[in-house]
């Protein structure tokens, strides 16, 4: 059985991947997972600048997922160069570095810094990060992303993974916008906007009033959004949106996601790769697959 993928330039060893903002760094669980069961680590999202992220509270359990409002916490682009990749390199996965900026000039300065990185496999470009206040996402717009894609494609001959919001009229246009542009992937989805309230003080439960929901009770509308996705793409998309077995990621994988995104789950169980991994090679053994692609050309759908 082969259970490789290849995502743009970039060959992961089995198509799971554990999402950004979930996983931290990956070197702070070295002791706890098994890293052979991860195709790769994609990085908390990582800024030009260093930053403190949100006012807490920053994260709010519901009865079936998570809202978080973090805000892109992280130390920066130098100090993570310095001190966070290094030990990054050292796990035995690819490592996808997640890029969020202000600016088309941020997201060119992290490019042209983290290029040059041996230990940097991939990026990914944080498009759709909801906890930052902008009244409009990139991934919002065709032409926000089409270009911001164009210029960062014109930098790097490393794969780029575009990661977009579900928060839009149609996602199928807007990634027809970044694959003309010279993406390599998509990643989707990122968080849906939410909102919790305390009714004893009637305020809202995060610092940030708002956040980005996760968890088992996005998954029909992410796989929804996946197959309109892929079946519509020439580029891989790396599917995901509140997995939590084995189960889950074969949905995804059955509706064309080429890989798929652990997130929220990694919170709870940070070693759930290595069961849905081997859930997934058990039900491709009983049905006689070789090869991941074979999932999607057995979807009847």
């Amino acid at each position: 059985m082969n259970l490789a993928v290849n995502i743009g330039k970039l060959k992961l060893k089995n198509p799971i991947i554990c999402a950004s903002g979930t996983f931290g760094f990956g070197d702070e669980l070295k002791r706890l997972v098994d890293f052979s069961s991860i195709g790769a680590v994609v990085s908390k999202t990582i800024t030009a600048e260093p930053r403190e992220g949100n006012i807490p509270p920053r994260i709010y359990e519901t009865d079936c997922g998570v809202i978080n409002s973090i805000g892109l916490a992280n130390p920066g682009v130098d100090s993570f160069i310095k001190e966070k990749l290094p030990a990054l390199g050292r796990l035995k996965t690819n490592h996808i570095i997640s890029l969020g900026g202000f600016s088309e000039k941020e997201y060119k300065q992290l490019v042209e810094k983290l290029d040059k990185q041996d230990k940097v496999d991939a990026f990914e470009l944080n498009l759709s990060c909801p906890n930052l206040g902008k009244e409009k996402l990139i991934s919002q717009s065709q032409k926000l992303s089409s270009d911001l894609v164009k210029g960062l494609r014109k930098l790097t001959k490393k794969t780029l993974i575009v990661k977009l919001t579900p928060e839009v009229t149609d996602i199928v246009k807007i990634a027809k916008a970044v694959e003309r542009a010279g993406a390599d992937a998509i990643s989707m989805v990122n968080t849906y906007f939410s909102l919790a309230i305390d009714i004893e003080t009637k305020k809202p439960y995060l610092g940030n009033v708002t956040g980005g929901y996760s968890g088992p009770a996005i998954k029909p509308m992410s796989l929804y959004r996946v197959w309109k996705v892929a079946n519509s793409l020439r580029i891989p998309v790396v599917g995901g949106g509140g997995i939590t077995d084995y189960k889950d990621a074969l949905e995804f994988l059955l509706a064309g996601a080429a890989a798929v995104s652990l997130g929220t789950i990694n919170l709870t169980d940070p070693n759930a790769a290595k069961d849905i991994l081997s859930g997934v090679k058990a039900y491709m053994d009983k049905n006689k697959m070789k090869k991941i692609s074979d999932l999607r050309r057995s979807f009847n759908g």
